[in-house]
């Protein structure tokens, strides 16, 4: 076929009136442009029903890839590693044991005040009052302030504060608040800090309050 007889098919079409029912006697180049135009709907029907909804999962999929990746490296670690996590778990459990031990129950209060005075007295106080006063419910314990006066040098009460961390059961002390305090020791003033002072402390002690996780 000469491009002459291809270019004469498409002016003698009928293009108002084409006849469906004879296609094969169109024009080559007519039933060319036809079927371009089919394979082109058949393409863009395919991708648009069968395609275009994989590539959107495509796309989600991978927006998800990071964080599944992050996710599967945090699980893998924790796999890797989950001998080391069971043997910190108990290491904690059993520290948090011996806090608990640490935690003394009321009949036990006595003895730690008395814990408290030897403590003062051994570090060169002497002790005006050492008073507990009402509890103080928490979640999981039960807090009692202590209010405690000592008189003393400056460095006596420095050894105090640190020998109260030796005290076998959780004392913590707040507020201090010291004042000069004119006393004499033997008639004569304290040659130590030349005044001798009066120091007050709120001590707090714990104790396990069993109900609290209810």
């Amino acid at each position: 076929m000469t491009f002459q007889e291809f270019a004469d098919g498409f002016r003698r079409f009928d293009y108002n009136n084409p006849d469906f029912e004879n296609m094969g006697s169109w024009p080559f180049g007519i039933k060319l442009i036809m079927l371009l135009i089919l394979s082109g709907a058949i393409v863009f029907g395919f991708y648009w029903f069968a395609i275009k909804d994989s590539y959107a999962e495509l796309e989600r999929a991978t927006a998800r890839e990071p964080n599944l990746k992050q996710e599967y490296q945090s699980k893998a670690f924790r796999v890797a590693n989950l001998d080391s996590f069971k043997a910190q778990l108990a290491e904690m459990e059993e520290s948090f044991g011996a806090l608990l031990n640490q935690l003394p129950d009321e009949t036990e209060m006595p003895g730690l005040l008395d814990d408290i005075s030897t403590t003062g007295t051994q570090s060169g106080l002497e002790i005006d009052r050492i008073t507990p006063n009402n509890d103080v419910v928490r979640e999981f314990y039960i807090e009692t302030p202590i209010a405690i006066q000592v008189r003393g040098t400056y460095h006596e009460m420095g050894t105090f504060v640190s020998a109260m961390s030796a005290i076998p059961r959780i004392v913590t002390l707040h507020d201090f608040n010291m004042t000069v305090a004119n006393r004499q020791r033997g008639g004569e003033v304290s040659a130590e800090m030349e005044s001798p002072l009066s120091m007050t402390i709120n001590a707090r002690t714990y104790r396990y309050n069993p109900g609290g996780a209810q």
